[in-house]
């Protein structure tokens, strides 16, 4: 039983969900205007997580073949034939997405709805399908998945949206490529062996790590923008202490752009976006 659970929780990437449900209730709590009923937010909070669950699912069953090919992937269902790939899981998949796409339009409205299905679509067939083989822009536009998740949120407010999550969406998309290409200099030899065009295999490490570093410069001085928008303190403080540990661990991967600082600062863009967010929500649900 333990062993079934961890390998839905691995083939639907769970963990990544729940991230970008996160990034959807920010998006809500950036929104000015009445707050949702309670069962409205667990509404929204579901159907972005459904999406997003079947855009890794989606994912994993596109690229089985490369997963195997890769240290660090080569344990996930589709890889390891634990999983079969077939017409049935493509229809779950899909059925998934429907159902998310459904709650979405029918609670909220449909650019909602819209957004449910562009944050799935942009990760799902833009980053996997189109881009990921070809050019070391995947990452970039594939970091619009959670842009549309921040829009989401807002958009269950008001479908006109406020300048404020459209500056988290901003910095959404600016995050997700600092937080991967970390990961692929850590990894570099991974992706070089698995010819994946990731930007450190095709620039090499060390002009990674400068653009890496100008990246979150930008996006954490973007991410305080929101407290001259009508956020208070709390989100304020979230900002600056998370970016603040994000920034000092990027400029340390300039001076030693290797695996062990590429680790430490993946680890510090999951803990500044997690600060973010989560001050996002305590800003809205403590000071209104």
């Amino acid at each position: 039983m333990a062993t079934a659970i961890a390998r839905v929780w691995c083939v639907f990437k769970l963990r990544i969900g729940l991230a970008i449900m996160l990034c959807a209730l920010a998006g809500l709590a950036l929104m000015p205007g009445p707050g949702l009923p309670g069962w409205k937010i667990a509404v929204l909070a579901l159907a972005v997580l459904l999406s997003a669950a079947s855009a890794g699912a989606f994912n994993q069953y596109v690229e089985r073949d490369l997963d195997a090919r890769m240290a660090r992937t080569r344990d996930r269902p589709f890889a390891t034939g634990a999983f079969k790939a077939g017409p049935l899981w493509l229809i779950s998949i899909l059925g998934i997405l429907a159902v998310a796409v459904g709650l979405a339009a029918w609670t909220f409205n449909a650019a909602v709805a819209l957004h449910v299905f562009l944050g799935a679509f942009t990760y799902g067939v833009v980053y996997t399908i189109w881009l990921k083989n070809r050019t070391w822009l995947n990452i970039v536009l594939g970091g619009l998945a959670g842009s549309f998740a921040v829009l989401a949120g807002a958009s269950a407010v008001d479908p006109s949206l406020a300048a404020a999550p459209i500056v988290l969406a901003a910095v959404l998309f600016l995050w997700t490529p600092p937080h991967f290409w970390s990961l692929a200099t850590a990894l570099h030899e991974e992706y070089a062996a698995a010819r994946v065009p990731m930007l450190p295999v095709v620039v090499g490490d060390a002009l990674a790590a400068k653009v890496i570093l100008a990246h979150t410069v930008a996006l954490v001085g973007l991410s305080l923008v929101p407290a001259a928008l009508g956020m208070g303190w709390i989100y304020l403080a979230g900002a600056a202490a998370g970016g603040g540990y994000f920034i000092v661990k990027s400029v340390e991967l300039v001076k030693s752009p290797g695996p062990k600082a590429a680790m430490a600062n993946f680890f510090a863009s999951l803990a500044q976006l997690g600060v973010l967010l989560l001050a996002a929500i305590a800003d809205r649900a403590v000071l209104g």
